[in-house]
């Protein structure tokens, strides 16, 4: 039986700010490298450290930038910056404002550990062998490679705060993708890995609604868009999607949408 996929867009969410890259540096250091910045840095700026030990010192204050770190910078700051123990191997990269950075919740001004230093490496040599040959639009590409390696931090981050519950991806991409399917609870708790009760008070959680009324509505959404763009009657829309029958379907619809789904044809048909 045919049916319509929910259409994904964006909406207010794409109104996100996006870093600009300014530049990157590649430093393998030893103990002769010392920096100072009287008037701190010109533009904000993220270390990668993924080999040996470095310090920053920064208002006052001084932090240890070691392996598998990295550390992002504030412009205008008095510091300063040096290899420890003879070994520092880092990526340097500065960009245009710390909006981005702000948005995804990366922490600013303190060393933060992360295990994602070798994906972040790659995506450096990415960067540099980007801008060393620049292709047809690598000044797109290295944007896109910095917005990409920022994200990886803020994922990795976002994955570890307690009200994240990445054990509900896989159920709720079984939901999206299974839309012209029964819901089968036992199934989507068995997904999760959680207990029934921990697998409902978690859902709920997350989406606000309970698993049942939230297929009902991907469901509703699919309605709509069979409604829009094909000839199936309203009972081949029901039974494809499956409800129970036309007419509760039909009474389902018109409490979400406020209209009939034959009045909701009529005012939003594109065919």
């Amino acid at each position: 039986m045919t049916y319509m996929n929910i259409p994904y867009g964006l909406g207010e969410r794409s109104a996100v700010p996006l870093c600009r890259l300014l530049s990157v540096w590649q430093v393998q250091a030893d103990d002769t490298y010392q920096v100072n910045k009287g008037e701190g840095f010109a533009a904000p700026g993220i270390f990668i450290t993924y080999e040996g030990k470095g310090s920053l010192t920064q208002a006052g204050a001084r932090y240890e930038l070691y392996q598998d770190t990295y550390f992002i910078v504030q412009k205008g700051i008095p510091c300063s910056y040096q290899c420890q123990d003879n070994d520092w191997k880092f990526y340097f990269l500065d960009f245009n404002s710390l909006d981005m950075i702000r948005f995804l919740r990366l922490s600013e001004g303190e060393t933060a550990a992360s295990e994602k230093t070798a994906e972040a490496v790659q995506l450096c040599e990415k960067l540099i062998d980007n801008m060393i040959v620049q292709p047809l639009g690598y000044a797109y590409t290295a944007n896109l490679l910095l917005q990409e390696m920022l994200l990886l931090f803020a994922r990795e981050r976002s994955a570890s705060e307690a009200d994240r519950h990445t054990e509900l991806d896989p159920v709720l991409y079984a939901m999206h993708k299974n839309i012209n399917k029964p819901l089968v609870i036992d199934e989507l708790v068995r997904i999760s890995g959680l207990s029934r009760s921990a697998f409902f008070a978690r859902f709920r959680s997350a989406t606000g609604q309970s698993p049942g009324a939230y297929m009902v509505n991907l469901k509703l959404e699919s309605a709509k868009a069979s409604l829009e763009t094909t000839s199936l009657s309203v009972k081949e829309i029901a039974a494809g999607l499956h409800f129970y029958d036309e007419f509760h379907f039909s009474k389902l619809f018109k409490k979400y949408c406020g209209l009939t789904p034959s009045e909701y044809r009529r005012q939003n048909s594109v065919t």
